[in-house]
Parts: structure tokens; C-alpha cells; sequence
């Protein structure tokens, strides 16, 4: 069950403040009396707080990891799941209503990763929590999670960074400005105060058709659509039956090009314009060592936290090799855990028994 508490005004990194935040988050498992077997899941860019099914009809995004009896067995630990400042799942975002009554909008300030665990910090403080027994995250998850250990290590014993790096790299910040600026460019934006009309959902739409090709491998994708054409019968918006003209299909259409206006379709349904460009524009600004040094440095802080760090072999967005820098980087002996699958970056987030297994060697043993 969703739920929401207020944390006051939060100071940003780059300046000002939010003068009013609620952290909307899940939680599963009880929190014992020392305060210290909470586990924190960090979610990805356009993933809801809802981890695991619980007591609702509908699976979670890692179902099978979280539950009773499972990796994360919440008969032993408190689990929770916090939506990132600025977005759209019940945390103060740009849709959140401002003091003046109206949307934030276009009003609504440039957020940092650091800004997101800051807040979280004070959620934690708010539900007793003294330290994480673990913090656990993949991709842009996985930049929070990295964050936490180094803003707070003294109360994160344990952190799991899954196809995620110490910073964005200029190819990941080129992806994300496109996605940005798909959205920015659309009619309806209206500098971000388009909630009395119509939302940019052609905007929206083209930015997740970007990021979904990053999401995925090649090989993956090639093998599951490869050059045929869509001929579903008009299940997918748009979709006709055609024969193939000369390799190409008579009406201009692959099935590629279906999915992903399937997958378009799918986040304008449920994601808000404003919080996918806030969103992005701090992952875009993700550098751990940031104001501390080289990496080396920013890292040597924590010390005493327990590291996982993993990739999934086929990511082309988030480069194993990047895993290989960090885990390189961190003190003491870090081995990167390789997740074997064809899929691409999406990897950590279909392979929950790879996954599962890696916490399970490393954290979770019985």
C-alpha cells in the first residue's frame, strides 16, 4: 500500500529549496526495535515504488525477490521503497500542487541525485530507521543507492549497485538530452504548464521510444522482431496486415517499429512529462565525486560498507566495463557479478533469479 509522509523543506544541492515535501513510499516486513534490519530498494527512472505484490493484486517490478520466504524475506527484514523527488508516484514532483494552489510546472527546481537521498535520509529518520541493513538499487537505482553509501555511510552497512556507474557518461547524457528535448519540443508542452490543456504525450512518447532502444540489446531485438513486418491484425495502435515490397513492408511498418510505440503507449498511460524531464536531468547530473576528489577518494568514506556491485553482460547503455571502474575504485577487494542475459540493460530487471542469487550469496545468506 502506498503511503506518504511529509519531511518539511529540503535544501537543494544547486541551491534554493523545496519549501514543502512528501515522500510517497512501500514498505513490507516489520522494522525491529534496534532500527537496523530495514532494506532500502532504489527504483529505476519510470519504475513505481510497488517491488513486490505484498498484500495487492498486482506482481511487483522484482516479484519473486521481496516476500516472505524469499531472497529479501520480509519475515526478517523491513523492506521500502520510496518514490524519487520529482516524480509522479506521490512525491513532491512538478505535478504536485505548490503553495499558491497550482501545479508546479515549469516552477518546479532542478533536483540531484544527492537531493533524492537526502530526502530519504529524513524518511528514514521518520520511520526509526538507524542504518540500512542493505541499500540496493539498479540503474539509475543503482546511482542512488552508490549515493547513499557515500552521503551517509555510517548508516548503510550494506549496498548493491546493479548496472549503474560512479557517473553519467557523455554517451548516457547524450541519450538523455534527446529524450529531454523530444519532450520539450512537443506543442503541448507549453514550458511545462500544460496541466489546464493538453500533455505532451507525442513528446513523452518519442523520449521513451529513445530510451526503450537503449534498454535493449541488439541481439535481442533482432532475434524477437529482426526485419518482419507488423501484420498483428491491428492489435498495436496503427498496425496493418502487409506483405513484404522488396524487403520492406507495403505500408512502411516493422514490427520494431510497433513495439515501440506499444512500449510509448504503455508510459504516457501512467508517467508525467515534467517529472520524466526532471528525472532524467538528475541522472544526467549523477557524479559520486562530485565536490570530493577523484574517485578514489570520494569513494574511501565508505570503507566499512559491504559492496555488491554487478552488470549485466549485454547492457549497452551501462557498459560493464563501467562496473568493472567502480568495483576497481571501491576499498578494499570488489568482484563485479556478471548477470548473463540477452535482453540488454533491462537484464537487471528480467533476470530476478540472477539477480536474486547474487544478493542472496552476498547479503542474504541463510
Amino acid at each position: 500500500m502506498l503511503r506518504s509522509i511529509h519531511i518539511g523543506a529540503l535544501p537543494l544541492e544547486a541551491g534554493g529549496e523545496l519549501p514543502s515535501v512528501s515522500m510517497a513510499f512501500e514498505c513490507w516486513g516489520t522494522l525491529n526495535a534496534a532500527g537496523d534490519n530495514a532494506v532500502l530498494i532504489q527504483h529505476a527512472l519510470t519504475v513505481s515504488t510497488h517491488v513486490s505484490r505484498g498484500d495487492s493484486d498486482e506482481d511487483g517490478w522484482w516479484e519473486g525477490l521481496v516476500g516472505p520466504g524469499e531472497v529479501i524475506d520480509t519475515n526478517k527484514y523491513f523492506v521500502v521503497c520510496a518514490n524519487m523527488i520529482g516524480g509522479c508516484y506521490g512525491t513532491t514532483g512538478p505535478s504536485s500542487i505548490a503553495a499558491d494552489g497550482k501545479p508546479y510546472g515549469s516552477r518546479f527546481p532542478f533536483v540531484t541525485i544527492r537531493d533524492s537521498v537526502d530526502a530519504e535520509a529524513r524518511l528514514a529518520d521518520r520511520l526509526g530507521i538507524t542504518t540500512w541493513y542493505a541499500v540496493i538499487g539498479g540503474s539509475m537505482g543503482g546511482a542512488r543507492a552508490l549515493e547513499w553509501a557515500v552521503s551517509y555511510p555510517e548508516r548503510v552497512q550494506r549496498c548493491a549497485v546493479v548496472a549503474s556507474c560512479a557517473a553519467s557518461t557523455a554517451e548516457q547524457i547524450a541519450f538523455a538530452q534527446a529524450q529531454v528535448l523530444a519532450i520539450r519540443q512537443d506543442p503541448h508542452f507549453a514550458g511545462g504548464d500544460y496541466y489546464e490543456g493538453a500533455a505532451p504525450v507525442a513528446g513523452l512518447g518519442l523520449a521513451r521510444r529513445i530510451a526503450h532502444i537503449t534498454y535493449r540489446s541488439e541481439a535481442e531485438m533482432g532475434g524477437r522482431f529482426g526485419r518482419k513486418a507488423q501484420d498483428d491484425g491491428g492489435t498495436i495502435s496503427h498496425a496493418r496486415t502487409a506483405p513484404f515490397t522488396a524487403g520492406r513492408a507495403a505500408d512502411g511498418r516493422y514490427q520494431i517499429e510497433s513495439y515501440l510505440d506499444h512500449q510509448a503507449h504503455k508510459l504516457v498511460g501512467r508517467f508525467d512529462a515534467n517529472s520524466y524531464i526532471v528525472i532524467t536531468e538528475a541522472l544526467m547530473s549523477h557524479d559520486v565525486t562530485r565536490g570530493r576528489g577523484t574517485l578514489e577518494e570520494a569513494l574511501a568514506v565508505a570503507a566499512d560498507v559491504e559492496f555488491v556491485v554487478a552488470a549485466v553482460k549485454s547492457d549497452r547503455l551501462y557498459f560493464p566495463s563501467q562496473s568493472e571502474e567502480l568495483a576497481a575504485a571501491l576499498p578494499g577487494e570488489v568482484v563485479v557479478g556478471h548477470i548473463d542475459s540477452p535482453i540488454g540493460h533491462d537484464g537487471f530487471l528480467t533476470e530476478v533469479a540472477a539477480v536474486g542469487a547474487l544478493l542472496r550469496d552476498s547479503f542474504f545468506a541463510a
